[in-house]
């Protein structure tokens, strides 16, 4: 019975519960790659760690908005209201601010500039209150309609003296507090990329320098290996010269002795190979010293000063060649280039 009314309560709430919106959350399944990208993980980590250094420069750049929104409230509370009307319909000429007098805008013929508009951007963009001022100034230092709000202040307050409010906005706002939010992430992204090629680097050199050890080792036991296998050698032929060297003699005189003529023929034939592989072996070292005389002659020019300043002369003659091609250009200068 109990088992029961727990599977009436299940269903109910799974009904009343849709459990396909949670599907969604496999969207988040991708970030795994994270892991197995290096670039990936080096950009996540410097974000991380710029999160305090953000926080206190969006505190900083929020003081700056309200400074400048306060500043905008008292020039400018009230003033983006006046728009031009018809006299005859009472209609909306068109959507943009006036004053009464100059140096503001005056409205044309048949058209009176009185309240009653709601403001620029349908009265989004406007100095009325302190939400409303903050809200101006940021659209502003994002570079975002700050020169229509410029043109705007004029229209109701003259061109002579606005520009000292909107022009220091953009310099510091704009150029100077949301470039210092790129300044912190480039420098948490340099430190943490040279933390992982630091790292990176030392795991290369130790491993090198164990490949290093390991290969130092196989070539001392190699080294040792062929000294022994030398000391056997020669032991080996020692006892063996000992022992032929009788028995090669008798058969040097005993062929001396039967066929003289055959030896000395032999004999020829050697000597003349062996002065035809020196003729040859002179021939192909004079060859080999004159190439080595002909690179080291070639290296030394190229490395000279006057051979480095050709080649930029040259650069920039050919640079220049370029930049002379120009429309409808002589046909003396095309033959030229």
């Amino acid at each position: 019975m109990q088992s029961h009314q727990n599977r009436s309560i299940l269903s109910s709430v799974g009904s009343q519960l849709d459990l396909r919106t949670l599907r969604a959350v496999r969207v988040l399944r991708p970030l795994k790659l994270v892991s197995g990208i290096p670039s990936l993980q080096v950009v996540l980590k410097s974000i991380m760690k710029a999160m305090i250094p953000l926080l206190q420069i969006g505190l900083l750049l929020f003081v700056a908005i309200l400074m400048f929104a306060i500043i905008g409230l008292e020039f400018y509370m009230g003033k983006f209201h006046k728009t031009c009307y018809d006299e005859i319909t009472g209609d909306v000429v068109d959507e943009l601010p006036c004053g009464d007098e100059l140096p503001s805008r005056l409205c044309p013929n048949g058209t009176q500039c009185r309240d009653g508009w709601l403001g620029p951007n349908y009265g989004i963009t406007q100095f009325d209150n302190i939400l409303f001022a903050v809200l101006t100034v940021f659209q502003c230092i994002t570079m975002e309609g700050w020169t229509d709000m410029l043109y705007y202040s004029n229209d109701v307050e003259g061109s002579a003296w606005n520009w000292m409010y909107y022009i220091p906005l953009i310099i510091i706002g704009s150029f100077f507090m949301l470039n210092l939010v790129l300044g912190v992430l480039s420098g948490e992204f340099a430190k943490e990329r040279e933390r992982v090629e630091n790292r990176s680097e030392f795991l290369k050199l130790r491993r090198q320098q164990q490949i290093e050890r390991e290969l130092n080792g196989y070539l001392e036991w190699i080294c040792k290996a062929e000294e022994v296998i030398l000391a056997e050698e020669d032991a080996t032929g020692n006892f063996d010269g000992a022992r032929r060297r009788p028995t090669i003699k008798t058969k040097n005189n005993k062929t001396e002795l039967l066929n003289p003529e055959e030896g000395e023929d032999n004999m020829g034939d050697a000597v003349g190979f062996a002065r035809s592989s020196i003729k040859s072996g002179k021939e192909g070292s004079n060859y080999s010293k004159k190439e080595r005389r002909m690179r080291f002659f070639i290296r030394k020019i190229v490395k000279t000063q006057a051979f480095y300043w050709t080649v930029l002369c040259l650069v920039g003659l050919n640079t220049i060649c370029v930049a002379a091609v120009h429309y409808n250009q002589p046909e003396l200068l095309s033959d030229f280039l």
